[in-house]
């Protein structure tokens, strides 16, 4: 995708694709460990995936990120949307849509190598 075809996008849009490339790679991650049963991969991609969890990557990650890449954090993040999980707070939610944002607009580029390191980074809050 070129710059002007990711930044016609919505950020809703963007978030929508940069949610399912953040659940493939938290499977990824999760079945390149082995040793785990299906309900187990299931339960932990499930805590990883939810808008609290995704709150605490960002911090861990937002030192990291570009000029670019804050931009697109911070587009989904002000995205004013219309309900949030009861798991999460309103803040953790907007956090949530932002990474996903970010998420989305660097699988759009092609930045696989971006988006491996900072998985990798934020991943390290979890200690999995």
């Amino acid at each position: 995708f070129t710059k002007a075809q990711v930044d016609g996008m919505t950020n809703l849009g963007l978030a929508h694709i940069g949610d399912g490339v953040f659940e493939l790679l938290v499977r990824s991650h999760l079945c390149r460990q082995g040793n785990k049963t299906v309900k187990r991969l299931h339960g932990d991609t499930v805590k990883l995936v939810q808008a609290k969890a995704q709150a605490a990557f960002v911090e861990k990650i937002l030192p990291e990120l570009t000029e670019e890449e804050q931009d697109y954090y911070r587009r989904g993040k002000n995205t004013h949307t219309h309900a949030a999980p009861k798991a999460a707070t309103a803040k953790e939610y907007a956090m949530a849509t932002g990474l996903e944002t970010l998420f989305g607009a660097l699988y759009l580029y092609g930045r696989l190598e971006r988006l491996s390191e900072l998985f990798t980074k934020g991943m390290e809050i979890h200690g999995i």
